[in-house]
């Protein structure tokens, strides 16, 4: 079973990954918001140990993007916080459970048994639309059959695009969600709009259907169909 733990106090997160690494658990740590949010994008886990209180990208922010994408991975929300109104706003933005610091180790165990036990609906490892499919674990990308090779850039932005399917995604989505810089800038547009055509012309260019389309003033959209 593979953990991931974001946690921006290194010496608490090094005590949970030796504790957890000696009951047999497969451990990645991030200290940062922006890391472990990273983490989640390029791997699968099957818990999350989250701190709300992250320098950058909070805790609360991650779950809600998390769920808002689909990503179905239990997580425990492990934080000084121990208002009724904090563990409500935690367990509304898809948390699975709370547990308040400080907080004995076997408790914490016990946890982690029974959200692994019960686990979420399983989460997809494949995507799909229309004639393009999208394999999350080996990272292959088909169109009608036919392979289609990416960088891993471009793969993360057609998954992007995927997860939120006939969404439209602004440019400042992908600016945060993607290449993970927390400042947008004028720059970034010219780098995602080349990400973008080199994407077009891989996925669509040899299709009569175009999947990825521009919506003037407000970013991009992949959808079946004319807009």
């Amino acid at each position: 079973m593979r953990i991931l733990i974001i946690e921006d106090e290194v010496k608490v997160a090094e005590a949970l990954r030796k504790g957890l690494e000696s009951e047999g658990y497969e451990l990645a740590v991030a200290h940062t918001g922006e890391e472990g949010f990273f983490q989640l994008n390029t791997r699968t886990y099957d818990l999350v140990l989250l701190d709300l209180m992250l320098p950058g990208r909070d805790g609360i922010e991650i779950l809600t993007t998390m769920r808002m994408r689909g990503f179905e991975t239990p997580v425990l929300v492990l934080t000084a916080r121990d208002t009724v109104e904090d563990r409500v706003l935690g367990l509304d933005s898809g948390a699975d459970d709370y547990l308040v610091k400080p907080f004995a180790f076997p408790e914490l165990l016990a946890r982690i048994r029974l959200l692994l036990r019960r686990g979420r609906k399983e989460q997809t490892l494949q995507l799909t639309i229309s004639d393009l499919e999208m394999d999350l674990v080996s990272r292959k990308v088909n169109r009608n059959g036919e392979r289609i090779d990416l960088t891993v850039r471009e793969f993360e932005l057609l998954e992007y695009l995927v997860r939120n399917n006939s969404s439209i995604v602004s440019r400042e989505m992908l600016t945060r969600d993607v290449w993970h810089v927390k400042e947008r800038s004028t720059p970034m547009d010219n780098v995602i709009d080349v990400y973008v055509a080199r994407l077009r012309r891989k996925v669509d260019g040899p299709f009569e259907e175009k999947l990825i389309k521009t919506v003037r003033g407000l970013g991009f959209v992949i959808r079946e169909g004319e807009p």
